[in-house]
């Protein structure tokens, strides 16, 4: 239940608390405010660029770009987290780097769609 509370740290609002020198966290819990931080900017990516590159597609463009995130988003949990009993663990590390790959490729799918055309093979 310890490992839990610490996970559930990204939740609440309580990290308000924590240093906002995030080139100096003081302890864990900084770290992981920090970490946070630096995964939310990721994450907030990740959904500007998958809105934007919707908005861009043809019905089987959007479904085929649904079923890839879909798989992404399974990947990504597999690779990043995993349950014990019922405690739960998330590197957000691992979480941040894949969340800026996957961003990083679908802003190279809005560079295709703009400039050659959108080609839902690769999506």
């Amino acid at each position: 239940m310890k490992k839990l509370a610490a996970l559930m740290t990204l939740v609440f609002p309580a990290l308000v608390f924590a240093n906002s020198n995030c080139d100096k966290p003081v302890n864990d819990f900084d770290g992981l405010y920090c970490l946070n931080k630096v995964y939310g900017e990721a994450d907030k990516e990740l959904n500007d660029r998958y809105k934007e590159l919707v908005s861009l597609l043809d019905s089987s463009g959007k479904a085929a770009l649904k079923q890839g995130q879909l798989a992404w988003i399974k990947q990504r949990n597999s690779q990043c987290s995993r349950r014990e009993e019922s405690d739960f663990f998330v590197n957000l590390d691992c979480a941040t780097n894949q969340t800026i790959q996957r961003a990083q490729f679908l802003q190279d799918r809005i560079r295709e769609c703009k400039s050659s055309g959108c080609l839902n093979s690769r999506l």
